[in-house]
């Protein structure tokens, strides 16, 4: 071997180790460098970087906000209404160090399979909780708890290294033998709220029909009694001018009296009469009663 062969060999062997001595940290990532299984240097600002070439190994890392959806599970709230729910999680890598340290080679999806056990422990514990009804965890007020989860969740994800940015529950069903059941309690519920509605709208027809009712009663009443005043107020008047013109020519109110009575006494056709000759009715059919008046 020659001169220039060893120079060529060397040279080789120079580039490959500058090469293999350098490598890139993204924006997006976090590195670890490695000697032997053991963390030697952490790298987390993006750019170029250094290690041992051959001895030395990097490991990298992402360090954007991650997606994970847990396995769908079964709840009983305080009600013993038992719900499905499954839901998702926002998380990130906050300490590589320990992170790396909690998974070991396992990586990401040993880290998955550790945060969605402790995803699912939350989720248990916070729905399971004394104060908390399945209509609670379909009401706006599932905001609240899943923050409840979210902080529980972070809180023993520590220790794992990660950081849960946010839990949402993604569906929250009843299970499929107790949709039925339900839907038959919401049809009841339903038609008892028909039937007091419409015993409600009866009652108030019947109120209303009864307010009526009186006022026709209270109306008629009313006008009887002043029909009845104005009458008797007609009586008294009639009275009170017969007694008048009674006072003023007795002779004639008399005349008059008797005319009324013959009117009255010979109404028809066929009207007949039995009396005494000598009946004062027709005492001015006489000749000398109607004659006295003239004689005046």
């Amino acid at each position: 071997m020659n001169k220039l062969n060893i120079i060529l060999i060397a040279a080789v062997v120079i580039v490959v180790g500058v090469w293999s001595s350098v490598f890139v940290v993204d924006e997006r990532e976090k590195a670890l460098v490695l000697q032997f299984g053991q963390i030697k240097a952490v790298k987390e600002e993006p750019g170029l970087a250094f290690k041992v070439p051959f001895i030395q190994d990097v490991v990298k890392y992402d360090d954007r906000i991650l997606s994970l959806d847990t396995e769908t599970i079964e709840v009983t709230p305080s009600d013993d209404r038992r719900l499905v729910v499954d839901a998702f999680a926002r998380y990130r890598i906050a300490d590589v160090v320990q992170f790396r340290q909690a998974v070991g080679v396992g990586g990401i999806r040993a880290a998955e399979d550790r945060l969605s056990s402790v995803l699912n422990a939350q989720i248990r514990e916070v729905l399971g909780a004394d104060q908390v009804t399945s209509d609670t965890i379909l009401s706006e007020d599932r905001r609240l708890l899943m923050t409840r989860i979210r902080d529980q969740a972070r809180t023993s994800a520590s220790g794992l290294g990660l950081d849960v940015v946010d839990v949402r529950l993604k569906q929250t069903n009843l299970p499929t033998q107790n949709l039925e059941a339900t839907f038959a309690r919401m049809r009841a519920e339903r038609e008892r709220e028909a039937a007091d509605e419409i015993a409600r709208g009866n009652e108030a027809a019947q109120r209303v029909r009864a307010l009526a009712d009186r006022t026709v009663t209270e109306t008629l009443s009313e006008a009887d009694r002043d029909a009845n005043i104005i009458r008797g107020e007609a009586d008294a008047r009639r009275n009170q001018v017969f007694a008048e013109a009674y006072g003023q020519d007795q002779e004639f109110f008399a005349f008059y009296r008797s005319l009324q009575a013959y009117e009255t006494a010979l109404t028809g056709g066929n009207s007949t009469m039995v009396m005494t000759p000598d009946s004062e009715f027709f005492n001015y059919f006489k000749s000398e009663r109607l004659a006295a008046p003239a004689s005046q």
